[in-house]
Order: structure tokens, then sequence, then C-alpha cells
């Protein structure tokens, strides 16, 4: 934890500073609990045999006022406390810190036929995740000025289930500009995101390196993250003759071949070489870069845990994809699978759970990137050609654990890697634990209950048909999912108002 701490400590004259992270909360004073919340209650206990703590995980009690955590009990103290509110009993079922995706495409506003911020979070928080932060890219137009910023803000008004923040886009266009990037960052995105390759959405180009240092140049007097889509494109000859030969289109292996590893190792080489002046005296002392959705388990990640051994403020993410899936067994013209960097084979998954496991791999996320079926080519099965990306917001958790478990993952990695680690990433001061004083943001689960990905199946996202999951057999039902105190989902019913935060860093 190193990391984090070389990166979040702060002397106290920046503590004093306005760079601190704050919340920022929307009135909501005119929608009441009883729309906000299917629990009528202020004050109530949530009880478990199996409470997730940053302590370990415990039997007890979780007592919860005003949408806070006031105080957590154990069960041997349990029985002779005087107890006040009301008590939910969730028996065996694991009471665990709600979800924070750092990494989501809701396509709002602009693409709202795409996701959209009510579809987007129904599906997040029947999924346990309480908290998103919104990509800028994907929506119309993309995030990446004080203006358009407002246009997301405006579009999530009163629509959201979740708390949600958003990443600002540091493109061509404002990465030389200072007063630009300032402005964004005043503004309240909680730091910034860009691309090392061409993104597939004309308004968020790609960057190079020379925009990456200005743009950590500027993130560090805030302290916030930038967040890097690292590949860079380099046309070789298997590479070009897979974008030509049409008759293989429908062949996943001629999709992987045109993104291979060399391309992530690409980028990430020429990150590092940036990441060191984030170190402690250096001159982007402050700033902190974030590898999103690492694919390649070999040389890009040996890249990074040098990087991180020599003091560089640096973290990655991988997604529950790459560590579900592996190359092998994807059909030819199944296209529901295709994303940027592409699922590799059986070999490379495996050395991601290891890496996953050992602590070289941050944290996860899930890169839920949706689109309406037709841009999916579903029927063509053209690999080279549909849009890339995986439709996963609901079901993330259930697939983490469905299968970590033969790897002998536990609870508590679970918190670590979805609430503990993306909360700190993003600034969430009082969020990712179940901790006396944090936010009330929980999810109750049953780890040993079976379901099947079906037709049958409730999914809230918009087109449950273009995701890879649909049909697969997973382990971990969502029972309820709390939000600042007001239980917003419960065995397939929501809440009847859209009471999510929206987060803006001041």
């Amino acid at each position: 934890m190193g990391y984090v701490l070389q990166w979040r400590v702060l002397p106290l004259l920046t503590l004093l500073a306005s760079f601190l992270f704050l919340f920022y909360v929307q009135n909501y004073s005119k929608l009441s609990r009883k729309e906000c919340s299917l629990l009528p209650y202020q004050h109530y206990w949530i009880t478990s045999k199996r409470i997730v703590t940053p302590q370990g995980v415990i039997s007890g009690a979780v007592e919860i006022k005003e949408g806070k955590i006031v105080s957590i009990v154990k069960e041997e103290d349990w029985h002779g406390k005087s107890k006040a509110g009301h008590i939910v009993d969730y028996e065996e079922a694991v009471v665990m810190p709600g979800l924070i995706d750092v990494h989501a495409h809701l396509d709002d506003p602009g693409r709202a036929e795409w996701e959209g911020f009510p579809s987007g979070t129904k599906a997040a928080v029947a999924g346990g995740i309480t908290t998103l932060v919104d990509m800028p890219l994907n929506s119309f137009p993309s995030t990446v000025s004080q203006e358009t910023l407002k246009l997301k803000i405006k579009a999530a008004k009163e629509r959201i289930y979740v708390d949600v923040g958003f990443w600002g886009g540091l493109v061509p266009e404002n990465a030389f500009n200072a007063s630009a990037l300032e402005a964004l960052l005043n503004a309240g995105v909680l730091g910034l995101k860009s691309f090392m390759c061409p993104s597939g959405i004309n308004d968020f180009p790609m960057t190079n390196a020379s925009h990456i240092k200005a743009g950590l140049s500027v993130l560090a007097k805030y302290r916030r993250p930038l967040l890097v889509h690292s590949e860079i494109q380099q046309d070789s000859e298997i590479h070009l003759k897979a974008k030509d030969d049409s008759d293989d289109a429908c062949s996943y292996s001629t999709y992987l071949k045109t993104r291979p590893p060399s391309w992530e190792e690409a980028a990430i080489r020429e990150l590092v070489t940036l990441t060191k002046d984030t170190g402690s005296g250096g001159l982007a002392e402050g700033a902190h870069l974030h590898i999103v959705h690492l694919s390649d388990s070999s040389s890009s990640l040996e890249l990074i845990k040098e990087a991180k051994s020599g003091g560089d403020s640096i973290t990655v993410e991988t997604c529950p994809h790459y560590l579900a899936f592996s190359a092998e067994e994807i059909h030819d013209g199944d296209t529901r699978f295709k994303c940027a960097p592409p699922i590799r084979d059986a070999a490379n998954k495996e050395k991601l759970w290891e890496a996953l496991l050992e602590g070289h791999i941050d944290m996860l996320s899930s890169d839920h990137s949706p689109t309406v079926p037709e841009l999916k080519l579903l029927d063509d099965g053209n690999f080279l050609r549909a849009w890339g990306g995986i439709s996963s917001l609901q079901f993330v958790l259930p697939v983490t654990w469905s299968y970590g478990r033969k790897y002998g993952v536990t609870f508590e990695q679970l918190a670590l890697w979805w609430s503990e680690r993306p909360a700190k990433l993003a600034g969430l001061e009082l969020k990712g634990a179940i901790a006396t004083g944090n936010l009330a943001d929980i999810v109750i689960w049953e780890p040993d209950v079976e379901f099947e990905l079906n037709d049958d199946y409730p999914v809230y996202f918009k087109h449950p048909s273009i995701s890879a999951y649909m049909g697969k057999k997973l382990s971990g039902r969502v029972l309820a999912t709390f939000v600042r105190g007001n239980l917003v989902y419960k065995e397939g019913k929501h809440a009847p108002a859209a009471c999510g935060v929206p987060i803006l860093a001041q």
C-alpha cells in the first residue's frame, strides 16, 4: 500500500488548500425518503454473520443513521448493547462495502440510446455497485471542457440511482493549455483520461507522450490521477494483412492479431519514462498515472512492476472479462467478446490472476462499454468492423467471485479490489470501506446462490443481447444495495426515485 500513502499523504498546507477532494451534494430536498429508499428508516442496524470490514470479516452489526455508518459492533458485544432503531438481519449473507467502478461508459448525454444514466445506474445498483466514475467519451460531446462537464452534470441530475463522479478528457486541444485543464479540474472532474491510440470517437482524439507529460504537470498541483488507455498502434505486416483480409474477418484470431501485446508494451514503455517524475522530489510529484484495463500479463506488466519498485506513482487495473474468458473459447463471429485491448489466450489469463492475487494489479473495473446491437454486427460477425466493448455493469461482482473461487479469492480481496483501492484512486475519502464515519454504501449478497443469465433473468442495462456474459451460470446473487443509507435495490425492485448524488472534486 506504499504507493497509496506516497501519493495521498499530503503536507499540512496542502491539506488546507483548495485542491482537497470533497463531496458535491446535490440538493434533493424535494425528494422524500419514501421516494429514495425501500426502507423507511433514518436510523437502523444491519446484522449478519459475515460483515467485511478493514479489520477482517466479523459477525455483528452495522449501525446506520442519516446516511452514515455511526458504529460497528461485534456479535459478542451486540447482545448487551442498548439498541435504538430498526434491525435488518441478513443472517449468513455477506455484508460488504458497495463496489466502486472507476471505469464505465454511460454514454449520456448524446448517445443515451447506447446506455444512459437511468438504465446504467439501475444495472449498477442491482449488481452491488454504489459509485460509478463515468468516462469522458462515448457520450456526445465528450467531456473535455468546463462547458461539456456541465452538460454531463445536467444529464445526471435526478436520473442516477448510484453516486456518479466524472473523469475529464485529456486531448490534444487542451493538453498544452494549462488554463483550460485547470478550468476543467476546478469544475470538479476527479481526474483526467487519455488514449494513446485512436479511440473510435471523433471528438476524443489520441494523445502522445508530450500531451501526457503536460497533463501530468497540471494534475500534480491537484493531486488527481491521469488514466490512460495504453496501446500504441503499430502497423505491422500481420496487422495490415488482417485488416485487409475480409474473408477472415469473422475469425477471432484475426482480430487478436490486429492488437498484439506489443501495442500495450510500447505504450507502457513510454508512460514509465514519464512516471519517473511522479516520485518523491520529481518534477511531477503529486501526479499519479493509472493504466486502465491491462490485458497483457507479460512484458507490459513487468514494466509496471519495475516502475512501482522505483517509487513511481503508478497503479493498474484489469477487468473481469480478461479474468473470465480466453481467446480459445471465443467462437468465430461472436462479436460480443470484442474489446480493446483484446481478450488474450488462457495462459495470459492465468498470469493476470496471478498478478492480481500477488498485488501487482491493484484493482478491478468493469470498462462497461455498450452500444446499440446494430453496431455490434451480431448477425454479420465481422470482428474488424464491430464496435468493441463488453457490457457487464450488473455482473461484475458475481463474475469476479464465480471465476475467482478456484483461486481462493476472499471477501476481503473483493473489497480491496472493488472498493478500497478504487475509492483511493478517485479521492472518495468517505467511501470504500465499512468503517465508522463513512457513507453507508453497502451491498448484501449471497455467495453460494447460483443463477443463470438467460432471457428470464432481469437485466437492467439497455441492451442485454450484446453482453458476453449472457448464457453463463454464475454464483453470488445480490440481495440488496444501500447508497448513502438508502435501500435503493432489493431483490429485483428499485427505489421509486433516482436519488444518487453527482460527485465533484472541489
